[in-house]
């Protein structure tokens, strides 16, 4: 979701300095891990090919190939983005990030903003399928003080269990919390989603209750949707004029797949 926040440009990456302060520090992001992940590879990269691969293209080909080694599709990743030099301030951040507590209305107006639609959207939300979310993003729904969207009764007892401080942690999907696949959509059909911007997806009937009927029914249509969703949102620009740092990403590299072929290697030497 980093592409909310001035497009691919890797400005989640950037440390706080005594003169910008960082993404990573702002409240929607403290779940987010595997900075270093991100570091290494990029230090590997720095080593063969110097000045010659942003941290934005390296971000968006580790999420392909995590996805892809958990059990989902792959895709081609169009490359050539460009790095911000600076990270965007807090107040923007905050306010540019899809909200735990959103509801249909507020996500597709969100999306929209970067010409993803509503199937793009709900392809998008499938990401859930894997991953954990902090209790001070869930607490709300399950606690019933955020119930404009229903709840299982006994999914809600459940996760009251693991959300006794804001750092509990649960998984989106507790079928299937380690393999990308399309149990999220069956999730929601059961009441089940984790934070109010999930369960608001189904139930209000129309286009996006089809989707996630459709993607629980089928994986390989969610798969292919997802996929699509992904390019697409992972060639959002950043705003013109914004200070970027300069790079070359050469033919013959992007010809071989040589970047992809490192990343790729990189993610499944690091794999347990």
């Amino acid at each position: 979701m980093t592409a909310f926040i001035n497009g691919c440009d890797a400005s989640v990456l950037l440390d706080a300095t005594p003169f910008s302060p960082s993404e990573k520090d702002v409240e929607p992001n403290a779940s987010l891990t595997g900075y270093t992940v991100i570091d290494d590879i990029k230090s590997a990269l720095e080593h063969d090919c110097p000045a010659t691969v942003s941290c934005a293209d390296v971000i968006a080909l580790a999420s392909r190939d995590t996805v892809a080694l958990l059990g989902g599709p792959t895709w081609s990743v169009p490359l050539g983005r460009k790095d911000s030099r600076f990270a965007a301030d807090p107040e923007s951040t905050k306010k540019g990030l899809p909200s735990p507590h959103d509801n249909l209305g507020e996500l597709l107006t969100m999306f929209s903003r970067l010409n993803l639609d509503a199937r793009d959207m709900t392809a998008l939300s499938g990401a859930h399928t894997i991953g954990m979310a902090n209790c001070m993003h869930y607490s709300d729904r399950v606690y019933g003080t955020d119930r404009d969207e229903e709840i299982n009764p006994s999914f809600a007892q459940t996760m009251q269990q693991t959300c006794q401080g804001p750092s509990g942690k649960a998984p989106f999907d507790v079928q299937t919390p380690m393999r990308f696949d399309n149990a999220y959509y069956r999730n929601l059909i059961a009441r089940r989603g984790l934070l109010t911007s999930d369960q608001t997806l189904y139930g209000g009937g129309g286009l996006h209750d089809n989707l996630v009927e459709m993607y629980s029914a089928d994986g390989e249509a969610f798969a292919r949707d997802f996929a699509k969703a992904m390019v697409k949102m992972g060639n959002v620009p950043p705003p013109m004029g914004m200070p970027v740092e300069k790079v070359v990403v050469t033919l013959w590299m992007i010809a071989y797949g040589t970047l992809a072929d490192m990343t790729h290697g990189y993610f499944r030497k690091i794999q347990p």
